[in-house]
């Protein structure tokens, strides 16, 4: 997605007219010493606006192999397991054996519902992913429906990927949206 399609908040929203910071460098001549406050940012505990912290999760994390190869089978079909078994709190669903939804290759899929999830996972798989490519991207929701009405843009301009990126097949995405205004459409000609 071009990023350029989307508006963008200031990322000092919330923090303006404070007083300039110090341009003291850290102990290691690189970093900049940054004034305490005393007070950890609340991104800490809980996911900001407008991610997910229900029940759907902030955070999916799918996990991709090709499925003709045996050698990325196997290591996959491992990595499913030992993810279940270090990591059971987490919501980890079906090995695909084949491609599904606007994922063209086969895959696995866990979800993250807190920062310190996020904060223990993503370093984990960082070193434990192998040969396989990974998708996080975020469940955003809109602040007054509640609905999840960016999927495309959460799968793509706000993803991250570890290893080589895939091609998601995104005409689900604009499929439905379109279902969505079908729907809505018939609902106003009531």
């Amino acid at each position: 997605m071009d990023p350029s399609a989307y508006t963008y908040p200031s990322p000092l929203e919330g923090y303006e007219n404070l007083p300039p910071l110090p341009d003291e460098k850290a102990e290691d001549g690189k970093s900049y010493v940054n004034p305490q406050t005393g007070v950890l940012s609340p991104a800490y505990e809980r996911f900001i606006d407008p991610l997910d912290n229900g029940r759907r999760g902030a955070f999916d994390i799918h996990i991709y192999y090709f499925q003709k190869n045996p050698t990325q089978l196997q290591f996959a079909r491992e990595l499913w397991e030992r993810i279940r078994r270090e990591f059971p709190e987490l919501r980890i669903y079906k090995f695909w054996e084949e491609p599904v939804g606007p994922h063209p290759i086969a895959m696995f899929e866990v979800n993250l519902f807190t920062p310190a999830q996020f904060g223990a996972f993503i370093p984990w798989l960082v070193i434990h992913r192998g040969p396989l490519s990974v998708l996080v991207h975020p469940n955003t929701v809109d602040p007054v429906t509640g609905e999840h009405e960016e999927e495309e843009r959460d799968h793509t301009q706000r993803a991250t990927w570890m290893g080589e990126r895939v091609l998601l097949d995104l005409s689900l995405f604009k499929k439905i949206k379109e279902m969505k205004a079908a729907r809505q459409a018939a609902l106003e000609a009531k």
